[in-house]
């Protein structure tokens, strides 16, 4: 289990471990504004195969306030920047943030944490291809 590698191998270990977790998500003007759901979603994809940190925040995160907090912080300092510099309103930011949100983390949730076997059976590529556009639409399209 990755808590036994941070701390006293207990959730105060693991979370102080999430602060430091950098996401590395694109710079301004990297990707252009018009391919950013094509780069946050493998990217993301990156993250949660290849960092067994963030999967242990989001089962600990679901059910305790306090990490939930923690891991709402993690994305409000790293994914919002992004939303501000590719929405076309950066007042609706937010609100565009929210369901991006919800699509990389219900991936994560549902493919990594639950194993649910149609998402776990996805191939990458597909993945991408489903989820790309539809990340894409939320932060940069005109309207809802």
């Amino acid at each position: 289990m990755v808590m036994r590698y941070y701390g006293d191998g207990n959730k105060e270990g693991l979370f102080a471990a999430a602060v430091s977790v950098e996401l590395d998500l694109p710079e301004p003007g990297s990707p252009p504004r018009h391919d950013i759901g094509r780069a946050l979603v493998p990217r993301f994809l990156d993250l949660w195969e290849e960092n067994e940190v963030l999967t242990a925040l989001l089962r600990v995160g679901a059910t305790d306030q306090a990490r939930a907090e923690r891991m709402q912080g993690v994305f409000r300092e790293q994914v919002m920047p992004v939303a501000l510099r590719v929405c076309p309103d950066p007042e609706q930011a937010p609100a565009r943030a929210a369901p991006t949100a919800t699509r990389l983390l219900g991936l994560a949730l549902t493919r990594y944490v639950l194993r649910f076997p149609p998402t776990v059976a996805l191939e990458r590529e597909e993945i991408v291809a489903w989820l790309a556009p539809t990340v894409q639409r939320y932060l940069t399209a005109s309207s809802p």
